[in-house]
């Protein structure tokens, strides 16, 4: 079996080391920098979490920050469980193991994202759809670039592998259901548990989970109309999905990880369906053929640009930390 040998350091990068010499780099930024920097990285992921067809796992992924991402995740969810079973002592210590340098501001920037721009961009996907949508597009493109170079040796299955998941997700992401009207409580426990597994995968949307769900407009109704009751539903929801799902993904990517970043780039091609911005943007998968492409195509182009930029300054980080 494969052993993932890429772990994040202190500063949230990873650094490619062989299995069993994760050491942290030499800290090069004082920690309210490394803090600050860490905040801007979940505001990134925030602001894509609330873009339907573009997932916070994606920019993490982008960011270099995935895997350290998810096993945090994991070992959080083992301290929840072991609440859960009623094992306060073993809970305490698990909850000491979690990476909270890492994972505290980061989720204070995917908060802040969330509270400030779902409005924002609601309001450039509905007047903006083909515009907004290209430049998802062009950003989703670049990250599948950079996930294609994560996966360290490609072979005919890894490629069959993600072909194969491409084509489901293209034909599963054509699903859409009607809008729920004034939905219960338990709908936002469900759709929270389901649509926090989206937004940890690159290429599968959180959003737009919802939107297949019907419960799009609702969640985003409740963040605007500050909804504490059915926010609160909807968080408890998602951290259960994200303690059951969390651990399985960070034992494959462990064990397997080329092949399951092979299903990842899939998962990201497919998901461009939703982002193709012709017709409507990201208000409908139906496709059709473009229109006027010279400003979607500046826009998708600035986006794939934007993408490389940033893989570039995470590599350039890790090649200085690295010395």
């Amino acid at each position: 079996m494969e052993v993932a040998s890429r772990r994040a350091d202190s500063a949230g990068v990873m650094t490619g080391r062989t299995p069993g010499s994760y050491r942290p780099r030499p800290a090069l930024l004082s920690p309210p920098v490394k803090t600050f920097l860490q905040i801007g990285r979940g505001f990134l992921m925030g602001s894509a979490d609330v873009v339907p067809g573009v997932s916070g796992g994606t920019v993490a992924l982008v960011l270099g920050i995935y895997e350290r991402l998810v096993h945090a995740v994991r070992t959080g969810a083992g301290a929840l469980g072991a609440l859960v079973r009623a094992h306060p002592i073993e809970a305490r210590r698990r909850f000491r193991d979690v990476d909270w340098r890492f994972l505290t501001p980061l989720l204070l920037g995917i908060g802040l994202a969330v509270i400030t721009l779902a409005s924002v961009i609601d309001h450039l996907l509905e007047e903006e759809p083909i515009n907004t949508a290209a430049a998802f597009f062009g950003l989703v493109a670049g990250s599948i670039a950079i996930a294609w170079g994560v996966v360290r040796r490609w072979t005919s299955s890894r490629l069959l592998l993600a072909a194969a998941v491409a084509i489901a997700a293209f034909g599963v992401l054509g699903l859409r259901g009607d809008e729920v009207a004034d939905p219960a409580l338990p709908l936002f426990l469900g759709a929270g548990a389901i649509a926090i597994v989206a937004m940890i995968l690159p290429g599968i949307s959180g959003s737009f989970i919802l939107l297949m769900l019907g419960m799009f407009e609702a969640v985003i109704a409740a963040v605007d109309d500050r909804e504490i009751s059915s926010l609160a539903v909807f968080l408890v929801g998602a951290v259960i999905g994200l303690a059951l799902f969390s651990t399985v993904l960070d034992r494959l990517l462990e064990h397997h990880h080329d092949t399951v970043m092979a299903a990842m780039v899939g998962l990201m091609a497919g998901s461009l369906r939703v982002l193709w911005p012709w017709p409507d943007g990201t208000d409908t998968a139906r496709l059709a053929a473009p229109e006027s492409i010279l400003t979607p195509g500046l826009l998708a182009f600035g986006g794939f640009v934007v993408v490389g930029a940033l893989a570039w300054v995470v590599r350039r980080e890790s090649k200085v930390g690295s010395r």
